[in-house]
Order: C-alpha cells, then sequence, then structure tokens
C-alpha cells in the first residue's frame, strides 16, 4: 500500500488537516516521499489561500508610495509625472484621483503596474490615437458649450484625454470616427490658420449629439428633391425658421445640428456621413446672419447629395468662397445653393442698381427671406454695405436660444 495519500484541499477542514501534516513534513529529507507530499501539500495549500484569502492589491497611492520608498524619491522628483507641487500633495493625500495622463508617465518612467494605478486587472491602458495630443484640444472652451453633458467636469482641464476618449465613445468608438478627422489633412475650403484640434473637438460634439438621435427615418437621396428643397427655403420667411430645420431634415432621413463655433476653427459648417449611412449636418453660430444661415445649410446639403460617402466629411469657411484655392467641388456645391434658393432665371444681380423693394418683391415671388437675395447680391457686387440693412436685422442666435 502506498504510505502517502494526498487529499486536495475544498474545505476548512481540508485546509487545517493540510497545514497539520504540511508542519509535520516540514524536516523530511529531500528525495524522499515524505518531501515530495510536503511540496505537493504546499501547492495546495497556496492555492487555497490564494482562493479565499486574497491579499489585496495596494491603493494607487500606496503604490506610488512604496515606489518612492523604494527608490529613495521626494514628492519633487514627482512633478513631471503629476504636474506640479501642489498635485502631488494632493494626488498622495487622496485628494485628488490619478489623470489617464498621470498614469501613463508613472507606469512609463517610474515602472509602477498599470493594473494598480488605474485598478483595473487587465492592466491594459488606453491606446488608441496614441499619437494625439489630447492637451491640445480646447476642452475649456469645448465644455462650455455643452460638449460634455454626462461627463465629470471637475477640473476639466486636467482630464482631457478623458473627456475626449468620452466624446469619441459616444460618437460609436473610434471606428464611427470619419475617415480623415484625425489624420493631417484639410478640407478644400479651409482657412490655413484652422487649428485642427478645434475642429476635431467641434466635429466629435457634433458627432456625439447626432448620435443621440432616435427613430430618424432612412435617408434615400431620391427623397431629396426639388419640392423637398424648397419647402426647406420656405421655411427663412419665418421669424424662427431655423428653428424648424432640424425636423424638417429628420423627415428626410438628414440629423442637423447647431453647434457653437470654436475659436481657430473659422468654420461655418460641416457635413458628415457617418459609417452607418446617416447624413450628417452642422452649422456654427459664426455669424448672426440669415442669409449666411440658408446659404451654409444648401451648401452642405449640396455635399450630402454629390461629393461624400460612408465615413467621410468636408468641413467650410464660407469666407473662402471664390478664393483661388476653390475646387470644383465647392464651387458646384456654391451652385447648387444658389440655383435651389434662387432659381434658374435669378438675374437681379446682374441689375446695375437694383432696389431694396426689387429684393424684396422678388423674395415674394421665391417664397423665401429677402436676406437671401441681399445678401447674394453683396457678394455678386462684393458690396456688403449694400442692403446692409436686410442681412443685419435678423438675429439667428435668438432661434437656437431655448435649445440645450
Amino acid at each position: 500500500m502506498m504510505k502517502n495519500i494526498i487529499k486536495p484541499v475544498r474545505n476548512k477542514k481540508d485546509y487545517a488537516d493540510a497545514l497539520e501534516k504540511l508542519s509535520a513534513l516540514m524536516d523530511a529529507e529531500e528525495g524522499t516521499l515524505d518531501a515530495d507530499e510536503r511540496d505537493v501539500l504546499s501547492i495546495l495549500i497556496e492555492k487555497y489561500e490564494q482562493e479565499h484569502f486574497p491579499i489585496p492589491k495596494p491603493s494607487p497611492v500606496e503604490a506610488i508610495k512604496f515606489r518612492m520608498e523604494q527608490a529613495g524619491l521626494t514628492q519633487n522628483e514627482l512633478i513631471p509625472y503629476i504636474g506640479s507641487r501642489s498635485k502631488v500633495s494632493e494626488v498622495l493625500s487622496g485628494k485628488k484621483d490619478l489623470t489617464l495622463k498621470m498614469i501613463r508617465a508613472l507606469h512609463n518612467h517610474l515602472g509602477i503596474p498599470a493594473e494598480v494605478l488605474i485598478r483595473d486587472p487587465s492592466g491594459t491602458l488606453p491606446s488608441d490615437f496614441e499619437d494625439i495630443d489630447f492637451d491640445r484640444f480646447p476642452i475649456i472652451e469645448m465644455e462650455k458649450n455643452g460638449a460634455f453633458r454626462g461627463f465629470d467636469t471637475s477640473n476639466i482641464n486636467e482630464k482631457a484625454e478623458e473627456a475626449i476618449r468620452y466624446l469619441i465613445k459616444k460618437t460609436g468608438g473610434p471606428e464611427a470616427i470619419p475617415e480623415g478627422l484625425f489624420r493631417k489633412t484639410r478640407s478644400a475650403r479651409a482657412n490655413a490658420k484652422l487649428d485642427p484640434y478645434a475642429l476635431q473637438g467641434w466635429s466629435l460634439h457634433l458627432l456625439a449629439e447626432a448620435k443621440t438621435v432616435k427613430n430618424i427615418k432612412k435617408y434615400k437621396k431620391e427623397n431629396i428633391n426639388n419640392a423637398f428643397l424648397k419647402g426647406l427655403a420656405s421655411l427663412s420667411i419665418l421669424d424662427k425658421g431655423p428653428d424648424f430645420v432640424e425636423e424638417y431634415l429628420a423627415n428626410g432621413g438628414i440629423i442637423f445640428k447647431l453647434i457653437k463655433h470654436l475659436k481657430n476653427t473659422y468654420l461655418d459648417g460641416a457635413s458628415f456621413i457617418t459609417m452607418e449611412g446617416v447624413p450628417v449636418i452642422g452649422l456654427t453660430r459664426r455669424y448672426n446672419r440669415i442669409d449666411n444661415f440658408w446659404f451654409t445649410l444648401f451648401h452642405e446639403i449640396a455635399h450630402v447629395l454629390k461629393h461624400l460617402e460612408n465615413g467621410h466629411f468636408i468641413a467650410d469657411d464660407m469666407t473662402l468662397r471664390g478664393s483661388a484655392s476653390d475646387n470644383s467641388i465647392e464651387k458646384e456645391a456654391d451652385n447648387f445653393a444658389e440655383k435651389t434658393l434662387l432659381g434658374t432665371t435669378f438675374d437681379l444681380d446682374e441689375k446695375e442698381f437694383p432696389s431694396q423693394n426689387d429684393v424684396i418683391e422678388y423674395a415674394k415671388e421665391l417664397n423665401i427671406h429677402p436676406a437671401i437675395i441681399a445678401g447674394h447680391i453683396q457678394y455678386k457686387k462684393n458690396n456688403y454695405r449694400l442692403f446692409s440693412n436686410l442681412t443685419v436685422g435678423g438675429d439667428v442666435k435668438k432661434c437656437f436660444e431655448d435649445k440645450k
């Protein structure tokens, strides 16, 4: 018969029996059956203890303090990784949580395990968009514009990466980001001074808002016909016509949002086709002009109908209209907007001295706001004093003041 019968350690009694046996075998001579039994019992006991008496991992603060003691580091020597003397003090006292930026620096430079710092057993730090400098996004301005609703915005300037990743998640994740948005490319009508991070931030805000729209009709290009577009243009004659654009376009399967302008985007509007094939149009409040609102809107509709495929986008600075840098796509979108709003026989801009009464009567005939005609004549004649009382009198901003 075998002398050594080793039983699995399944419960407290098995555990107590195993400990007792192990104690009796501690002095067993190597190479004997008793020594083998001792080693196997040690493994079984250790496995049981790991399952039933796990040693808790240290907190992030405990891990940092342990590494400081181990390497002989002072609080000042943590400043490059945490940010400032006051921040180091707040983190070590538990008054401030670690940000992703801090975690990445402490892990990379001090070797503190990521799973401890982020309290995640996988120990995986987010790596998407690792070439992006999150601190360059205009986080404070975006927060004032309501971009991060639902996110803890306390100390938002210190949580740029978390805030932008929150927006990306709201848009549907990295795979939902339009092609080119995070590349060093520019749209056809972009200002040379454009800050790509401001444009990216604005675009993510727009796409996150668009994702909240539910039960929108399926977009079919053939439904955006002349009758549909004329009906849209006729909304311009209403005092708060822009307020009705979102609902009207939703009936055609197009999502529309007004997102406040960000500095250094030089942006009037943009159009997107999501990966799911849903068109999204966003306008800014860059200029408080009725004619600018309606012309830009129809310009972006032209891009949706003619120039965009799934996952693509175009952003527009309309002050560059007619510049030497314009290409055929932008000219085609301008022509579409002009023809749709003013018709193919419009010739008032060819008169040497058109009167205000001419503008008003023509607007009545076309069933559109006079400012649209006045703005078109201003552009064609390069004279923005002409009919200025018609173009500056309307307040587009007020149309959206009750929203969000």
